[in-house]
């Protein structure tokens, strides 16, 4: 795949990039290692206020960011405004916290007295440099939740981001340079997916992060497992949202609708398979049906689209085949499930509603990346359990119900990282991000993110030191 801006919303190559060569490759990993060196032993208040000075650039510049994104992956241009303060946010929040969430720990002499020691302590030491393999659908909120903790806890890092974002992708280098980060704490590698095994493989590189597809996330791993490195992978997702007789049906309709679009339904934890108890199934799939239909689809720079393009040709060539495969296997496409007659440039979808879906379905164990959801129909909160778990997925969900035993059974037993009550499901930096099964291991955000990529080191001692 060329490194290019290619603007999904007509289809026009906008610039291309040259990838950069084995030299230059060389050199810049040279720079990530000498900089480590460095960087790591800044104090926490000095990665601090370069942190907070890269978020105030970014605020300073969000309205510019955010057309670079849409231009370059089609999200609509009040998202990507969004999606800039939510980094600079997640800046800050890093910022004021990482020296408190790597502080020191003490066990009680009383729990190690029998280690030996006399005193043990924990320290949480950076590991070196981090490989970040980031996507295009979050491109700069995928590569911030990595880098504002990776930065804080004194790693340096490496971005190969998608190839089709490649202005974003140099636009945080610069950023962070522009901040006062010394050369080489954070760089970005304009390179193909080629590149990665070999990067992996080579011994500056400590640890590698992903956020990608499940078969990138398997080829990262492998490479990662057979050199014995640490690695950090979110990968796709396929989430339940289950609606319950007791739940606030208009408010769960109204959040269904931009759980399932929101980035132009390109997002690993948008909801995407709506799973409503029978007793309300046919008012929830008649008013969530009406509200797909009224979503205004077209250019995303214009403020008042609800839903742009997808991504890319392939994206969408994807989306329509696994939509006529349910519709062939007897889905029912209550709306949408076709191209927009009335725009003939670009990669759009109509906002689609299916139900009648069952497991003999591709749309059943598979990701659909773009705004098409799947509506299921079960008896009581069992099944709805039952149907939730069946996918190999295991990133977010959402449960609507005001019933406590319905809230315990999913609290329980709903395979996911994460379980959202009567609410959507969102990343914040104070909360652990990540899934299970196919979605991948590991978390970002919150302790827990920062904590991933350091050295968690024992220190024992036999005696006290003089002082």
């Amino acid at each position: 795949m060329p490194i290019a801006t290619v603007n999904p919303a007509t289809g026009e190559t906008l610039e291309t990039f040259d990838a950069l060569g084995p030299e230059e490759i060389e050199r810049r990993l040279d720079l990530a290692r000498a900089a480590f060196g460095r960087h790591r032993t800044r104090s926490f208040g000095e990665r601090a206020a370069l942190l907070n000075r890269a978020a105030d650039l970014l605020d300073q510049e969000q309205h510019d960011i955010a057309r670079v994104m849409t231009t370059e992956m089609g999200k609509p241009i009040g998202a990507a405004r969004a999606e800039a303060a939510k980094c600079a946010k997640a800046m800050r929040w890093y910022a004021a916290r990482a020296e408190e969430l790597l502080a020191d720990e003490h066990p009680a002499a009383g729990d190690v007295e029998d280690s030996g020691a006399v005193r043990a302590t924990v320290r949480y030491r950076p590991l070196g440099v981090v490989l970040a393999v980031m996507p295009w659908n979050f491109p700069l909120w995928q590569v911030v939740r990595f880098a504002a903790p990776a930065l804080m806890a004194g790693n340096v890092g490496l971005l190969k981001h998608a190839s089709n974002v490649p202005r974003t992708a140099l636009y945080l280098e610069d950023l962070f340079t522009r901040a006062g980060f010394p050369e080489g704490c954070f760089q970005t590698l304009l390179v193909g997916s080629d590149a990665i095994e070999s990067l992996l493989r080579d011994s500056r590189v400590a640890a590698a992060t992903l956020t990608g597809s499940e078969g990138a996330g398997r080829a990262v791993a492998s490479v990662a497992g057979d050199e014995v490195k640490k690695t950090v992978l979110e990968l796709g997702g396929s989430d339940a949202y289950i609606v319950m007789p007791s739940a606030d049906l208009g408010r769960a309709v109204g959040t269904a609708v931009t759980a399932r679009v929101q980035n132009n339904g390109q997002s690993c934890i948008a909801a995407k398979r709506f799973i409503v108890h029978a007793d309300v199934y046919d008012e929830f799939c008649d008013r969530f049906t009406a509200a797909m239909k009224e979503l205004i689809v077209g250019d995303p720079m214009d403020e008042s689209t609800d839903v742009g393009p997808l991504a890319s040709e392939r994206g969408r060539a994807d989306l329509e085949e696994l939509v006529d495969d349910a519709v062939g296997h007897g889905a029912t496409a209550r709306c949408g499930g076709r191209r927009p007659e009335h725009l003939d440039r670009g990669w759009y979808y109509e906002p689609t509603v299916l139900t009648d879906v069952s497991d003999r379905m591709r749309i059943h164990r598979e990701e659909a990346f773009g705004p098409v959801a799947s509506v299921y129909r079960v008896a009581d909160a069992h099944e709805a359990l039952a149907v939730a778990n069946d996918s190999p997925f295991g990133l977010s969900s959402n449960a609507w119900t005001r019933d406590r035993s319905e809230v315990e059974l999913f609290s329980q037993d709903l395979e996911a990282g994460g379980v959202f009550f009567n609410g959507m499901t969102a990343s914040h930096p104070a909360l652990p991000f990540g899934g299970v099964k196919r979605s991948g291991y590991g978390r970002e955000l919150s302790g827990h993110g920062i904590r991933e990529f350091c050295n968690v080191t024992t220190l024992w001692h036999g005696e006290e030191t003089e002082k």
